[in-house]
């Protein structure tokens, strides 16, 4: 007999682990997931950043309400603090130097937080692995923290199953049928019917909407790379911030006691267990040894994960247009994890109550910029 939920949700990464919390038991719910742990792909190798700036504005929203979690979450949720201070360096050098100046004239008159224009010797100290010969300007944004992902995506997961979800790990979706007002799936651990299927499949968003004969906008992933590599003696990478080239060209982080390196690569590729490029990581290497004085002597390690964009780059949420019960949670682009509060609970109320929170709608969140009907001509 095959088994029956009112929401089925596919995917057990950030996204579909927050949907569930937020459900927080009042619907029968079943969480399928593919690989054998949450957050394998673009969680679990997120560059676990959180800041309010540098976003579209639709992203920066939904950066400040889910602030409102990360600082205050439930009792119980998190056994540490989910936000740690980092704070953010934007550096250029002499060719970009007055790009950079305009874009901390807007981010200034744009209010929130007070940045800090920087000399380059001011850059300097702060971030003493900076070269002389390269930072031509430069200014400092303290609204950055690192975010504790598997804290954060773990404490979603242990509410989900204290309220009530069902989840099941390892569980393949390999093809699904209407069945009168719902749908029945097919897994690798079975059949189960559900009344509302929510896609929260990350870079696999489009597969699984071929399966329900969802039409999709178009979801591409895209492929980013990072390396870690060790600093030199005297140098504490907990005492550096981020450091970001003011177009994102590349960016540096501290990670483990390391430094993480990135090029910020964004290549367009199918949903797969994304692998780095020895070309990608050249790139990383030289960007750090243009900028900094740390030689690259060896990689310590070395990965790629996806960020998944609709066209028009803003989230996919609600229920698709041209198939009942097929509900979008995808497209969330590299920052799922920091938005992964809002959209969780923008996502729930939808599905229970029919609406957007009203408070998200009154600090701007726009339902129009999040529904999946607004690529339907």
């Amino acid at each position: 007999m095959t088994e029956s939920f009112d929401i089925v949700i596919v995917g057990g990464g950030i996204a579909g682990a927050a949907l569930a919390h937020f459900l927080g038991g009042r619907r029968d719910v079943l969480l399928i997931e593919r690989e054998a742990q949450h957050g394998y792909h673009s969680t679990g190798r997120s560059a676990a950043e959180f800041t309010r700036r540098f976003h579209a504005p639709l992203v920066g929203r939904l950066a400040e309400v889910s602030w409102d979690f990360l600082t205050r979450p439930p009792e119980g949720f998190a056994e540490v603090e989910l936000l740690k201070p980092r704070g953010n360096l934007l550096i250029a050098d002499a060719e970009k130097a007055d790009h950079l100046a305009a874009v901390f004239a807007r981010e200034r008159a744009a209010g929130g937080s007070p940045i800090e224009w920087l000399t380059p010797a001011e850059a300097i100290a702060r971030a003493p692995i900076l070269r002389e010969d390269y930072v031509a300007a430069a200014f400092y944004d303290p609204d950055c923290y690192d975010v504790e992902v598997e804290n954060l995506l773990q404490g979603f997961v242990r509410s989900a199953r204290r309220t009530g979800t069902r989840i099941e790990l390892g569980a393949t979706l390999t093809a699904a049928r209407r069945d009168g007002d719902g749908f029945v799936l097919e897994t690798t651990r079975g059949a189960f019917r559900a009344g509302i299927v929510v896609n929260a499949a990350g870079g696999w968003a489009d597969p699984v909407a071929a399966l329900f004969g969802a039409a999709s906008p178009g979801l591409t992933p895209y492929r980013r790379t990072a390396i870690t590599v060790d600093l030199p003696a005297g140098i504490d990478a907990n005492s550096l911030p981020e450091i970001n080239e003011i177009d994102e060209v590349y960016y540096f982080k501290p990670d483990a006691g390391r430094l993480m390196v990135s090029p910020a690569d964004a290549t367009p590729t199918e949903p797969c267990d994304a692998q780095p490029e020895e070309l990608d990581i050249a790139y990383a290497a030289w960007y750090l040894e243009q900028a900094t004085t740390v030689p690259v002597r060896a990689i310590a390690h070395k990965w790629a994960g996806l960020r998944t964009f609709a066209p028009d780059r803003a989230p996919l949420v609600g229920f698709a247009p041209d198939q009942p019960g097929f509900f979008w949670l995808a497209g969330l682009g590299g920052y799922g994890i920091q938005s992964s509060p809002a959209i969780g609970r923008y996502a729930a109320a939808l599905l229970l109550d029919g609406a957007p929170p009203a408070d998200m709608v009154a600090r701007g969140v726009d339902p129009a910029a999040l529904d999946p009907a607004r690529f339907r001509s």
